[in-house]
């Protein structure tokens, strides 16, 4: 009896034991639960965060035909609203993460057993919820430290389920998947699918978003970007279609039949250095960082354009972009490999006329303002030692037309190739807006970071002539057809305030007697324009540039008539634009809204607007620019050709009004052309003006820049949509000036190349 006895006081004190251990386990949980959630092992979201989780949203760029430019970010997401989502990848999700997922309340219990038992061999228990709550609020869960990880654990759960109770599953599930880090800069599913597939994600097929799905329990390692993970990627989407025949979302027949298509990505990275309009895309970002300061928030704080997820629907249309960009392009390529092929074995080649002394002086100041000179300068290497780095040759990639090549040269040779490439700006605008349809900035933005549409001025040579007879005609009372007598012209020294008489030279070095001012301009005559400056006097001039939109500080000196002075391509497309607009300056727009992350309009933009001529003057002044293409140094563009290059094949028939313009030793070439509803303008040139080319034939406007406005012009004429007017410029009613001259013809004093300014001011 005491044996059986002592035996059921052992017993009833394992049964004591048993309930202690457990209820003790209970209480910890409880408490561990009950801590976590007051924050005792970190801070936990708060409601407001719940209700406005940190998602880094992209602010997006969009083209005024509605396509994304590109975007700025810190993680590269944009968000995708669950109607958005394509059927299929959802079902793949569930499928493939969480098939209790609308049966569960942010924990499936059976999922978390089966993981405890098993030890994790058979799969984790997270659900998407957990998932989620991870993503958003919590972080890697990834730590060696068994405690951390149960506590991150335990917050992940209850975040989980704050989450089901503040949002619907069909929420949830769009959150989740604006979430994942695809990897490539693909920060949530709407920009993978742009990236990887370069579609919006409802027009995914089946199988892509099983590829998306697959990659969910390890991006890195499912990458369908690396050639090397190729098989791998396949068979993890495979396995997601499988698992979606197991849950009866797809059939065994569709799987088998899928499962047989191969990968076929349309990888398109998206980077601040890659795409479309990137220069154009960077000048934005420079606006946008003012814009933020002068327009708040409600609680006063300031926009991030990189987190806050706005909306800048800009002025630029994607299709004129793409085919300005294409057209710069097309000519360089040719008139680069022009250059390099004048230039070789030349003395000191790509400048000319310089001195060894002076050449050295470029190429070391080049040295100095590198990024080589200022990283070897930190190091604490002194002069002479980055000098001679630049002489050891070094494996490079160059920017080259046919793509990036990959050489072995030093760095100095790689300046000196530098200097020969040719640079370029083009701007294309809506006159009667001001709307800017296209912006080429320069060449390739990962290579040549100055825009030289807004932000680099160069020399106008001729294109500033529409200025002297614009100021001639509203001041003189002159018309295009009145005549004048081109002939040799001295200006006194003390006339205009100049130091020293000034004569200037017709590049044809010859002159043409009684001519109409058609016929001056068509053929950019310098003498002429000299002698109307002379008559109207160059203050006169300056404050008609002026009121054309000109902000440049002009030296009211005579040499303007010629073009000596530096104005960017913005400004000279909207001064000529106005020409167009009947007298009427719009100031270039290139936004028309900006919207928050909600579709809350935070300001409409309104173009500035002011008069600045009566619609007589400027219709004369677009008269006067329809003879340069008609006989003057435009008439190329009536029959394609460039001599010494490969022809061109447009062939207008159409009014157009346009001007070449050259500067001295032939930096500088321009052109700039206007239809009634487009007008567009381009400068082309090196680096450096003293490198250049040597002659006038290669060297002017007509051959450097007009080429590329008639590709650009031909391919918006091919693209119905876009509505580029052939039509005859708007003539006003009554007008008072006469404009009907006898149509100049092509004779054999006609002159065929521009007139670049040949002056003796230093401006």
């Amino acid at each position: 009896m005491a044996t059986k006895k002592k035996e059921t006081n052992n017993y009833s004190k394992y049964i004591k034991i048993f309930w202690k251990t457990f209820l003790f386990g209970l209480t910890s949980v409880i408490l561990l639960f009950l801590f976590a959630s007051w924050g005792f092992f970190g801070a936990m979201p708060t409601f407001e965060n719940l209700e406005n989780p940190d998602s880094n949203v992209a602010t997006e760029i969009i083209s005024s035909d509605g396509v994304v430019l590109g975007k700025f970010y810190t993680q590269n997401r944009i968000p995708v609203k669950y109607e958005d989502l394509p059927k299929d990848l959802i079902n793949a999700l569930i499928a493939t993460e969480d098939e209790r997922f609308y049966e569960h309340s942010g924990i499936d219990p059976r999922g978390t057993i089966r993981a405890i038992a098993k030890l994790g061999t058979d799969g984790g228990a997270s659900t998407i919820s957990q998932q989620l709550a991870k993503n958003l609020f919590h972080g890697s869960d990834g730590a060696r430290n068994i405690f951390v990880r149960v506590i991150q654990k335990v917050k992940e759960w209850i975040i989980a389920v704050r989450l089901e109770r503040q949002y619907t599953k069909k929420e949830i599930i769009a959150m989740y998947l604006n979430q994942v880090d695809f990897v490539n800069g693909a920060i949530g599913i709407r920009s993978a699918s742009k990236i990887y597939f370069n579609k919006e994600p409802k027009d995914l097929k089946v199988e892509e978003a099983a590829v998306f799905v697959g990659m969910l329990t390890n991006p890195s390692l499912y990458n369908p970007n690396r050639e090397t993970r190729k098989k791998l990627v396949l068979d993890r989407r495979n396995t997601v279609l499988g698992q979606m025949v197991r849950s009866g979302f797809l059939t065994e027949a569709k799987k088998i039949e899928l499962q047989k298509t191969p990968l076929v990505l349309d990888f398109k990275p998206e980077s601040h250095n890659e795409g479309i309009a990137t220069y154009f895309r960077e000048y934005l970002k420079g606006y946008m960082k003012d814009w933020v300061k002068e327009h708040k928030k409600d609680d006063g704080s300031e926009y991030d354009i990189y987190r806050d997820g706005l909306k800048i629907y800009t002025t630029i249309d994607s299709r004129m972009q793409k085919y300005a960009e294409e057209s710069v392009e097309e000519h360089l390529t040719n008139l680069q490999a022009k250059f390099f092929e004048l230039a070789k074995g030349k003395k000191n080649a790509p400048f000319v006329n310089l001195s060894d002394v002076e050449t050295e002086k470029i190429i070391k100041r080049s040295m100095k303002n590198s990024e080589r000179w200022r990283i070897l300068k930190e190091d604490g290497k002194s002069d002479a030692e980055i000098l001679k780095s630049f002489e050891v040759k070094a494996k490079m990639k160059i920017f080259s037309w046919k793509g990036e090549k990959d050489t072995i040269m030093t760095p100095r040779d790689s300046i000196i190739y530098y200097k020969h490439m040719l640079q370029t700006g083009m701007m294309a605008m809506e006159p009667q807006t001001g709307h800017i349809k296209a912006w080429v900035g320069g060449n390739n933005y990962k290579y040549f970071q100055y825009d030289h549409v807004g932000q680099g001025a160069r020399q106008v040579g001729s294109t500033f002539k529409p200025f002297v007879y614009s100021t001639a005609i509203e001041q003189l009372g002159m018309s295009p057809c009145d005549s004048i007598i081109d002939g040799p012209f001295t200006m006194p020294k003390g006339r205009w305030g100049i130091s020293s008489s000034w004569t200037p030279r017709n590049s044809s070095h010859k002159y043409y007697g009684m001519k109409d001012l058609k016929f001056c301009l068509a053929n950019s005559i310098n003498t002429v324009s000299a002698k109307l400056m002379d008559r109207v006097g160059p203050k006169a001039v300056v404050n008609m540039a002026h009121d054309l939109g000109v902000t440049t500080d002009i030296p009211e000196q005579p040499a303007i008539a010629l073009g000596a002075v530096e104005i960017t391509v913005s400004e000279m497309v909207g001064a000529f634009s106005t020409f167009v607009n009947q007298g009427v300056y719009i100031k270039p727009t290139f936004i028309t809204r900006i919207e928050d992350k909600n579709g809350v309009i935070l300001e409409q933009i309104i173009p500035e607007s002011k008069d600045v001529m009566n619609k007589d003057v400027a219709y004369a002044i677009v008269k006067l620019m329809e003879g340069v293409v008609q006989s003057g140094t435009s008439a190329r563009l009536r029959n394609g050709s460039v001599r010494g290059l490969t022809n061109y094949k447009y062939k207008f028939n159409n009014p157009i009004a346009g001007k070449t313009g050259t500067t001295q030793n032939n930096s500088d070439g321009w052109f700039i052309g206007m239809v009634p509803n487009l007008s567009a303008g381009i400068w082309v040139g090196n680096e450096d003006r003293a490198a250049h080319f040597r002659s006038t034939n290669f060297g002017q406007g007509a051959t450097m820049a007009l080429p590329i406005w008639g590709l650009f012009m031909d391919k918006c004429y091919k693209d119905k949509e876009l509505n580029v007017s052939k039509g005859a410029f708007e003539r006003p009613d009554k007008i008072s000036i006469s404009v009907d001259c006898d149509k100049t013809k092509v004779t054999t004093d006609s002159i065929d190349v521009d007139a670049p300014d040949m002056n003796e001011f230093d401006l």
